[in-house]
């Protein structure tokens, strides 16, 4: 009993095997005969799953909630076919028997709908034909190719919008997924109803080649093969013919309707029924009218009064009804005006965008088009900086700004502008990796985010550049580029109070007790946020968060200590990430020492308590100091070497050599590995 089971739920019709043999069955019936018994069962289940797809059709909420729409119009037609085919068979092949050769639903389609009459039945059949043919597919075939078209068209700006509200931070990126998820659905949808219309207007003109051949063949057959007389072969196999026509044009009809109703419900959201009450009768004015005029109509002499007045009461009562419970706000948006939008709050007037770029009016096809997008490289940007020195970005803004040139750009952060730069959004920019200017025609510029010459170049111009070995960039990524710089720059203002929390909040679970037992009671949220502020203005990783957590408990641990004297610790807890990221492409850390003379200076040079000491050396010996710095480390630039100092005084050294080359690090000696590779290139 149990294997019977599971081998009926696995040729169910809901199964894959299941669906597989059905359209085979389908197929089959084209080639194999099939007795009447069959041929009605098969007719009645072709009526029966017409109506079924009308009523599912008519309850709808909105398109995309009947995908599989399309591939059942596919399969419903193919039934019919089918069938006309196996009663065709039967028609010309037994239709001499009588009446009931092609099966009792034939028979009773053809005796009872055509009331005994033959005309009257062709007549029926051709008015039927024409309805579905003319009317009702021609009209929804047209609807669904538009709304193909249409949908096809709006796709990239849908896709824009839905990248823009994912940089400003007003969805998330599984939302943008789903978002993206149904609108591949709709233009599918709209694309596959466009070619399934097609289906059922190949199937209206099937059915009428097919009954011509039916009563053509009929006749020649009854009268040539079995010595009819031209007028019972005619009455016979006409009867058949029609009635099997009538049986594949209602249940095709029905079909044709359920489609024009898919492809006309559009952008209607919820059931048909519920839109047409609420949209006819949301007001009383118009019901007021249609009453008033059927009441004028029951007057006039000729017009029977019974129905007009009938009508003009029922409408009178719907508009009394309506004036009396008017609808909900919004529930009649057709006969309503709309209200005046609502004033934004002036909390909204002083909220102030993180990270903004302002582009002028000829960039803004960056941000979508066929150019690689904006957004696009903004996400990848905001993903490499978690990735690298984990912090998230807060969302980017993108607006236009007439105020700019055409083709400027302006990056704000804060509200404060952080640079600014030009781009030809139809060129490309290029640059030798040698420091010159690409020997090639082209406008001369220079690179927004390092400062080095560069050209713009016509696109045509690209494979001449990648011969000459020159570096070639797109105008997005120069941007992305300007903005990566700057925002590296400015990330310690970007961390603020709330995504300092946010990232100790997002910690693992079993890293949580660090965090309890840290804060308040050793360090408030904010001492941490200005110690990771100051590891990020060195270009430091916060990435591995519970090790600088671990720093700063020990440098709390039974005694209250400055910020300083916290990132001091933490930077020894990270020795082994720092001498990583500074270690070349084969695993060297390349280093040079600050002299004992040096070392001395500094050190004598510091005011103050021991924790928070401070630089007071003599102006000349600190221009000494920079002028020796430029030259070693000028000759050594091609290797990017560490400046190595004491921990007493690397804080100190790096706060002068900021101002003279801001991307040299200077690391301690407790901040270098124990495993580290090192390579001392010049003592300073």
């Amino acid at each position: 009993m149990s294997q019977a089971t599971a081998l009926l739920r696995r040729y169910a019709p809901g199964t894959d095997v299941g669906l597989a043999l059905g359209v085979f069955c389908l197929l089959s019936l084209l080639i194999l005969p099939l007795p009447t018994m069959l041929l009605d069962l098969g007719l009645s289940l072709s009526i029966t799953a017409s109506v079924l797809v009308l009523m599912v059709s008519l309850l709808l909420e909105k398109p995309l909630d009947f995908t599989s729409f399309p591939q059942l119009l596919l399969l419903t037609t193919l039934l019919r076919l089918s069938l006309n085919v196996a009663t065709t068979r039967l028609i010309l092949s037994h239709g001499s028997e009588g009446p009931t050769a092609a099966g009792q639903v034939v028979a009773a389609f053809g005796g009872f709908l055509m009331g005994g009459d033959v005309v009257i039945g062709l007549i029926l059949f051709a008015i039927l034909l024409v309805v579905n043919f003319m009317v009702i597919t021609k009209g929804s075939g047209r609807i669904a190719e538009v709304a193909a078209r249409f949908s096809l068209d709006a796709m990239p700006g849908k896709q824009m919008a839905i990248d823009a509200d994912l940089n400003a931070g007003l969805i998330n990126e599984k939302i943008a997924r789903a978002r993206r998820r149904t609108l591949e659905e709709e233009s599918g949808f709209y694309g596959a109803m466009d070619g399934a219309a097609k289906f059922v207007r190949g199937d209206a003109i099937a059915g009428l080649i097919i009954t011509s051949i039916n009563i053509v063949g009929g006749l020649a057959i009854g009268v040539i093969r079995h010595d009819m007389a031209f007028a019972d072969a005619a009455n016979t196999f006409t009867t058949l013919t029609v009635g099997d026509g009538l049986v594949t044009q209602i249940p095709a009809l029905l079909v044709s309707v359920a489609s024009g109703i898919v492809v006309t419900k559009g952008g209607v959201e919820g059931r048909a029924d519920t839109a047409l009450v609420r949209q006819l009768g949301g007001s009383y004015k118009p019901l007021a009218l249609a009453a008033a005029a059927a009441a004028v109509l029951a007057t006039l002499p000729g017009l029977p009064a019974l129905p007009f007045l009938a009508l003009a009461c029922l409408s009178g009562g719907g508009a009394w009804w309506r004036l009396r419970n008017p609808p909900p706000p919004g529930e009649a948006a057709t006969f309503i005006a709309p209200a005046a939008p609502a004033e934004a709050p002036i909390s909204e007037a002083m909220r102030i965008d993180m990270i903004r770029v302002e582009l002028g009016y000829a960039l803004l096809p960056l941000a979508g088009g066929d150019q690689p997008k904006l957004t696009e490289q903004i996400r990848g940007l905001r993903k490499s900086i978690a990735t690298e020195m984990g912090f998230v970005l807060p969302p980017v803004r993108i607006q236009d700004n007439l105020q700019l040139g055409a083709e400027q750009y302006v990056v704000r952060i804060k509200e404060i502008e952080a640079g600014r730069g030009e781009l030809r959004a139809l060129m490309l920019l290029v640059m030798d990796p040698n420091g010159g200017v690409p020997d090639m025609p082209g406008e001369r510029t220079t690179e927004p985010a390092f400062g080095l010459p560069a050209l713009w170049i016509e696109p045509s111009q690209r494979e001449a550049a990648l011969v000459r070995n020159c570096t070639v960039v797109d105008p997005p990524s120069v941007l992305a580029t300007h903005l990566t710089e700057l925002v590296r720059d400015m990330m310690p203002e970007l961390l603020s109070y709330a995504e300092t929390q946010k990232l100790l909040d997002d910690m693992p679970r079993e890293q949580q007790k660090l965090v309890a037992d840290l804060i308040p009671g050793s360090i408030s949220v904010g001492g941490v946020q200005r110690v990771l502020q100051a590891l990020l203005a060195e270009r430091v990783s916060i990435r591995d968060l519970p090790t600088i957590l671990e720093g700063i408990h020990e440098a709390c641990a039974g005694q209250g200590r400055p910020i300083p004297g916290i990132v001091t610790v933490v930077r020894t807890r990270l020795a082994r990430q720092l001498c990583d990221s500074h270690a070349g492409a084969d695993g060297l850390l390349r280093l040079v020492a600050m002299s004992p003379e040096w070392e001395t200076s500094f050190a004598e040079s510091l005011v103050g308590p021991p924790d928070d000491r401070q630089l007071a050396m003599a102006p000349s010996r600190l221009g000494e100091f920079m002028r020796r710095f430029r030259e070693v480390f000028d000759a050594h630039a091609h290797e990017s070497p560490v400046l190595l100092t004491s921990a007493a005084i690397r804080a100190p050294v790096r706060a002068v050599v900021e101002r003279i080359r801001p991307a040299t690090s200077v690391l301690a000696q407790t901040e270098i590995a124990s495993r580290a590779r090192i390579r001392t290139l010049a003592t300073l």
